[in-house]
């Protein structure tokens, strides 16, 4: 009687798919592979950022009462302090006056992971002293994490990381989610959830915006 013999293709494909994910996930490549899968969808277009056509007093107030957020003579998040990957501690009111382009993640989160590259692109054609970034990390694995991660992708953007309580106004229900703050200290956008930022209706809202 002939043996039964051992081949790849009897394998399921799902056994297969388990395989290599499970793989990835003890590698600690998961989040990587997922992150470049949904790259891939930011590079249609499908998922372009909703910025406001035009500022205004009335969108404000629409947008702060819509999420919950109160609204305040004082600029949002005022009390917040963070730090720099050189450990050195910034007060968020210190960039009032400023464009601010606050995106919240953290290295565990795919998405985040996924439209990092289209933040970098937007941050090199607009980013100035007038226009901040603020790629606020809420890791818990400490700065090194984020560090490492950061110089492993050559990302030039300016990175911080909490060093006070969390401002209420920066509440969100996902991860990443980004505001747009304008000079005067008031959320003018929200977006949860991963977008594509390097588009010519974000560079223009944020560079109309400038004084």
């Amino acid at each position: 009687m002939e043996k039964n013999k051992f081949s790849i293709k009897s394998i399921p494909g799902w056994a297969v798919m388990l395989a290599i994910f499970g793989i990835l996930y003890l590698t600690g490549l998961h989040t990587e592979a997922i992150g470049q899968v949904q790259r891939i969808l930011l590079a249609t277009g499908l998922k372009k950022a909703d910025v406001p056509t035009t500022i205004s007093e009335a969108n404000y107030t629409e947008t702060v009462e819509s999420e919950g957020v109160a609204s305040s003579a004082s600029m949002v998040g005022a009390g917040f302090k963070m730090v720099d990957l050189k450990g050195k501690t910034v007060a968020f009111e210190s960039l009032k006056g400023k464009v601010i382009f606050l995106n919240i993640w953290a290295t565990w989160c795919p998405p985040c992971i996924a439209e990092m590259p289209n933040i970098q692109k937007l941050y090199d054609k607009v980013g100035s002293d007038k226009i901040a970034f603020v790629m606020l990390s809420v890791d818990e694995g400490g700065m090194d994490k984020v560090k490492k991660f950061i110089d492993k992708k050559g990302y030039t953007f300016p990175v911080y990381m909490p060093a006070s309580q969390f401002p209420q106004e920066f509440y969100s229900t996902a991860i990443p989610t980004t505001f747009i703050i304008s000079p005067e200290g008031k959320i003018v956008a929200k977006q949860e959830g991963m977008a594509e930022y390097d588009t010519k209706e974000v560079r223009d809202f944020l560079q109309g915006m400038v004084k």
